[in-house]
């Protein structure tokens, strides 16, 4: 658990500090707290910044068509712009560039087909 809150710290300032990864300080913030302390998980997935977006998770409802392509945008612009700059440096190695495809290309697939419900055109959608 204390490593759990130490993860969401980290995470905390990662929002400010350019470089300092956010997103997976507390995807490891919640593995341990649900192994550790099931209700710091709640309170972590529950907290009014991630709200918004249970209800894509859940299923409760099917995440935009524009809100999919707009992440998945992203995902490929983040992608690149860090391959371009580690390019730049000169420390992009092949290695490195492959796993960030495919990581992208995992994240791309997730979005695209996981969040967009059993139809396109199913009632649930706004």
């Amino acid at each position: 658990a204390l490593l759990g809150v130490i993860s969401v710290g980290v995470g905390f300032v990662g929002v400010f500090v350019p470089g300092l990864p956010t997103t997976i300080f507390l995807i490891f913030a919640s593995y341990l707290f649900t192994r550790s302390c099931p209700w710091l998980e709640e309170k972590l997935v529950q907290a009014p910044i991630f709200r918004p977006f249970q209800q894509y998770v859940y299923g409760e409802r099917v995440m935009p068509l524009r809100a999919r392509v707009v992440t998945i945008a992203m995902i490929w612009t983040a992608s690149g712009v860090s391959c371009g700059m580690m390019a730049l440096k000169g420390a992009l190695s092949p290695t490195f560039a492959v796993i960030i495809g495919v990581a992208a290309l995992v994240g791309s697939v997730v979005v695209a087909l996981l969040f967009r419900g059993s139809a396109e055109g199913d009632s649930r959608s706004p």
